[in-house]
Formats: structure tokens, sequence, C-alpha cells
């Protein structure tokens, strides 16, 4: 398995990997969305036998200023347990050279690279319990922002 850069010819299956994985088509809209407003920084996917087995998007935040958002993350449903969306996140996170926040189950994403502590002064119009921080190069502790996400999370 390699990851390597999503490759626009590859919308499709990435959109059926989505849609499989989450169960509903919402994760394949908001990518499409996001793609369409010019707010995705980073899209990685993990190629398994040239098969998309694996995905992660990075989305430019409205604020603050230079932050990212990793979402979605997913793996084929086969292909879960593996160690494949963590490298995918790890891969994202080399990349990102900015602060991310992320969305999501705190043990998983803690072992990613994501603090969830470190998120708590942070104000979001989603929940707080459920948002990680990897932002190793701001100094602040717990750094009090207010999270603007790209128009296409907020519906």
């Amino acid at each position: 398995m390699i990851i390597r850069a999503f490759d626009p010819a590859e919308t499709a299956d990435v959109d059926g990997l989505l849609q499989s994985a989450f169960g509903q088509p919402d994760e394949a809209e908001l990518v499409g969305a996001l793609r369409a407003d010019g707010h995705i920084a980073l899209e990685l996917v993990a190629d398994h036998k040239k098969k998309v087995v694996g995905y992660v998007a990075l989305s430019r935040m409205q604020a603050p200023s230079g932050w990212l958002a990793m979402a979605p993350v997913c793996t084929a449903k086969k292909m879960r347990n593996q160690g494949i969306a963590s490298a995918l996140c790890q891969m994202a996170l080399q990349y990102a050279n900015a602060p991310v926040v992320v969305l999501g189950e705190p043990k998983f994403y803690t072992h990613a690279g994501f603090d969830f502590k470190r998120a708590a002064r942070l104000t979001s119009p989603f929940p707080i319990e459920f948002t990680g921080l990897y932002a190793p190069e701001i100094e602040a502790h717990q750094p009090a922002e207010a999270l603007v996400y790209a128009a296409p999370f907020m519906g």
C-alpha cells in the first residue's frame, strides 16, 4: 500500500469510497463542495494494488488564518484496522506545516497526533469535546481561538 496525492481522475472512486465508508452521500457531497469552492489544501489517497482504499482531506479554515481542518478521513471497510487511516493522517499532518483541527473520536485521533485537551479553549460550532488540535508550533498550551470552518461544513 502506498499513500500518494489524489488524482482528479479518481473523483468517482473517492466518492464511492466515502459513500461506502460513511453509509450515505454527505461526505462525498462535502468534499465536492470544498473542491468546487477552492477550499481544499490537500487530498491524499491510500492505494492498494491500484485501488483507492483510503482518503483524507485538509481544507482551509476561514479562521484562524492559516489553520486547516482535517475531514473526512476514511478507509474501505475491508481494509480497516490495518493502520491505513492513521498513516493517512500522519502524512497529511507532515504536509500541513500549520495548525490542524479535527472533529472526531478522541481515542483514534490522539494516536494520530491530535491533542483534545489543547483544544479545550477553542470555540467551535461543533462539540468541543470531539475537537482535536495538532499545532506543535503554537506555544500556548491551550490557544483561545474561534474556529470558523469553510462554508460547506456548515451545511
